[in-house]
């Protein structure tokens, strides 16, 4: 596995001359690729158990992917470098943090298929960066920031609706009371883990109409979620022409991900690409199974993690041996810290170096929790 990138603002602004205009690319080759990208092995640690555990949060991204005191120029900056596979993580590191919510709104409790589900979500709004964009990509910016209620940007093309203090003419997503609701600015609209995090809450906002007021069950609610996200409207369409290039699309490239063991690596597809084409099925969503989607009571968040933990050196917002692991790692050179954030808290002596008096301090806390 290639070493993680040390981000920095200094990193960033040498970039910004390389920053482009998305426009989305031309697929002329899909009649002669499946899928591109290339396969690698695994971030995580696979004697991890996924399902009950997630994947833990390989590349350190913290609750934000950059500094929220960066220039918008920077920030995507930092964003456009992203490879597939930290796209992919990325939104792993999101579904983990909100699993028991995520599973029991939508119904579905093997996470791999969770996973997978949002890889296709991501692969139809942004094919996951795997253009050369990274989390870098934005639409319907042209009316001006914010104004028009389409303006999206990241994996998932999380629209400025999603934010909380939005245009206050726009449709309120303020239902999902278990997840923080970010405000609206270009610190947060353009950062790619905030924006995953609000793209999976506006799925949610979806899943609580269709089961209270559309009255929807089965997969019937993740279907009609996916029409939402992208039109605006969750209730049942009459036809399955409402869904089949969308909802009914990134199942199957869902299935692409999940089938042909491409959850982990830098490997994507498109849209209408072959790659899918065996899973572009009249009953595709069988694959989703039966589970049954359900508004029980789940423990609220509604709070990011602290910016700053001292010791949580992995920035899952607690303290405990994982994080006297990865520093320990770094300071023999195995292991790179890829956020500001993390060098801060793993700074305990706040003497501003990363030395072994910080890995004594931390151990000590480790006793003293004990």
């Amino acid at each position: 596995m290639r070493s993680k990138r040390l981000y920095s603002i200094i990193t960033a602004a040498m970039l910004l001359s390389s920053v482009p205009v998305y426009s989305p690319a031309p697929m002329q080759a899909a009649a002669e690729w499946d899928y591109a990208g290339s396969e690698c092995d695994p971030a995580h640690d696979t004697s991890r158990d996924v399902q009950t555990e997630g994947v833990g949060n390989p590349f350190n991204f913290g609750e934000r992917n950059t500094p929220a005191d960066a220039s918008t120029e920077e920030i995507r900056a930092i964003n456009h470098k992203m490879t597939v596979q930290e796209v992919k993580y990325a939104l792993y590191k999101e579904i983990d943090e909100h699993w028991e919510l995520i599973s029991t709104r939508i119904g579905q409790t093997e996470r791999e298929k969770v996973y997978a589900l949002f890889l296709g979500l991501g692969t139809r709004e942004s094919t996951l960066g795997g253009n050369g964009d990274g989390a870098d990509i934005e639409t319907a910016e042209t009316d001006g920031f914010g104004v028009n209620p389409a303006h999206a940007y990241g994996t998932m093309q999380t629209a400025v609706t999603a934010f909380a203090d939005c245009n206050p003419t726009f449709d309120k997503e303020d239902n999902v009371p278990e997840m923080f609701q970010y405000t609206f600015n270009e610190s947060n609209f353009y950062d790619a883990i905030v924006s995953n995090h609000m793209g999976i809450r506006k799925i949610l906002h979806f899943a609580e109409i269709c089961i209270n007021r559309e009255k929807l069950t089965g997969y019937e609610v993740i279907r009609n979620c996916l029409k939402g996200f992208n039109t605006g409207w969750c209730n049942k369409a009459e036809d399955d022409g409402a869904y089949r290039t969308y909802a009914d699309e990134i199942c199957a490239m869902a299935q692409f991900y999940y089938n042909e063991g491409h959850l982990y690596d830098n490997v994507f597809t498109w849209t209408e690409s072959p790659a899918a084409a065996p899973y572009r099925t009249a009953n595709c969503w069988d694959w989703w199974g039966d589970g049954e989607p359900s508004m029980a009571e789940v423990k609220q968040d509604p709070d990011p993690k602290p910016e700053n933990l001292k010791g949580d050196v992995n920035t899952d917002g607690k303290v405990n041996i994982a994080d006297a692991v990865v520093l320990q790692k770094f300071l023999i050179g195995d292991f790179i810290l890829a956020q500001d954030k993390a060098v801060k808290n793993a700074d305990m002596d706040d003497s501003g170096n990363l030395d072994g008096f910080d890995l004594t301090l931390l151990r000590q806390e480790l006793i003293d929790l004990d």
